[in-house]
C-alpha cells in the first residue's frame, strides 16, 4: 500500500504551550498510553520510518513533538501516559503540558487515541475519553496491534469498544482496528484525519495510498 505522498515533516518539539508553533489552521493531536504504539502509527501513517521516535522502552516521548503537513495542518504527537516507572516530576510535567494544550489549543480538530486492542480503555484513556466528550472534541479510537489477535476476537473487541464509545452520546466519536506492524487500517484512519485536517479530496487520496 502506498501512503502517503503528502509530506510530512518534523517540525519542533515543545515543554511549554507558548513555544507551539501559531495558534491557527488545523492539528489533530495523537494521544495514548505510554508503549500503545502511538508513535509507530504516526510513522505508519506518515509512511516515513523514523518520523517519530519509536522505543521499546514506555515514556520515551516525553514533549509534545509537532509534525507539519503544510502551513495549516500539522500532526501532534503527545506525551504518553500511564507509566508508572517515570519519576514524578516528569509525570507533573507531562499532565501539566497536555492540560494546557488540550484546554487552550484553538487549532486542536480531533484526538486521535491509540489503545492497544489487548488492554483498551484504561482509567487513563477513559478520562481522555470523557475529556473529549465535555468539551465536545472529536474522538477517533485506533485499537493498535490489531495483528496480535485472531480476527474474530479482534472485530469483537472493536464491537466493544463500539458500543462503550456509543454510551458517551457524543456523534464525533469513531473506533477502527490498527496495526502498524501489517500496515492495515491506514485507509480508514486517513479518511478521518483528511476531514479533520480539512484535506482537499486529491490529497485525501494520495494520503491513504488510493
Amino acid at each position: 500500500m502506498k501512503i502517503p505522498p503528502v509530506s510530512i515533516r518534523y517540525l519542533r518539539s515543545i515543554l511549554e504551550p507558548k513555544d507551539a508553533p501559531p495558534d491557527q489552521g488545523y492539528e489533530v493531536a495523537f494521544a495514548g498510553r505510554s508503549n500503545a504504539g502511538k508513535s509507530s502509527a504516526i510513522n505508519t501513517l506518515a509512511n516515513i520510518g523514523r518520523l517519530a521516535r519509536v522505543s521499546k522502552t514506555p515514556g520515551r516521548t516525553q514533549m509534545i513533538n509537532f509534525f507539519t503537513i503544510d502551513d495549516e495542518r500539522r500532526l501532534v504527537d503527545l506525551p504518553g501516559y500511564g507509566y508508572a516507572k517515570v519519576p514524578g516530576e516528569i509525570h507533573r510535567r507531562w499532565e501539566a503540558a497536555l492540560e494546557r494544550y488540550l484546554r487552550y489549543r484553538e487549532s486542536l480538530r480531533g484526538v486521535f487515541l491509540l489503545m492497544d486492542i489487548r488492554h483498551p480503555f484504561t482509567e487513563m484513556d477513559e478520562i481522555m475519553i470523557e475529556w473529549c466528550a465535555h468539551r465536545g472534541i472529536a474522538l477517533h479510537v485506533a485499537l493498535t496491534k490489531s495483528d496480535k489477535l485472531s480476527r474474530g476476537a479482534a472485530k469483537n473487541t472493536w464491537l466493544l469498544a463500539k458500543t462503550r464509545l456509543a454510551s458517551y452520546g457524543a456523534p464525533d466519536f469513531s473506533v477502527q482496528l490498527f496495526s502498524s506492524l501489517k500496515k492495515t487500517g491506514t485507509e480508514e484512519a486517513w479518511e478521518v484525519l483528511g476531514k479533520w485536517l480539512a484535506l482537499p479530496p486529491e490529497d485525501k487520496e494520495k494520503a491513504s495510498g488510493a
